[in-house]
């Protein structure tokens, strides 16, 4: 699934990166545990979390995850969006729910990690 499709499925705002929008994912992972992030980690997988400390975007960055969305319309400071772009990452912020945006992204046939 392209992350330009992701974003309208889940009405997300683009934080940076949207000039990366074309690229595809197929799994997603819903969590705030960031040491639970690190043992799920697959390849070309969209993290959502409700967390936006610079810790996320550390374990997003050593488990090679460079795609994020923040739940509940939470926004990361402006350092936490300057490192992921510099990051190559792309960052999204959704009004959904944590639930919300797993269910219609698993509705749509986004993969789950297992």
């Amino acid at each position: 699934m392209k992350l330009s499709q992701i974003k309208e499925i889940i009405e997300a705002e683009v934080l940076c990166g949207e000039d990366k929008l074309d690229r595809e994912v197929s799994k997603a992972c819903g969590c705030d545990l960031m040491s639970e992030v690190l043992r799920l980690v697959e390849e070309d997988m969209i993290l959502m979390t409700g967390l936006t400390n610079i810790h996320v975007l550390k374990t997003a960055e050593m488990a090679n995850i460079q795609y994020l969305i923040f739940v509940w319309d939470k926004i990361p400071d402006e350092r936490f969006i300057e490192e992921a772009d510099e990051l190559d990452m792309v960052v999204m912020k959704t009004p959904l729910s944590l639930y919300e945006c797993c269910g219609r992204l698993y509705k749509e046939g986004l993969g789950e990690i297992k």
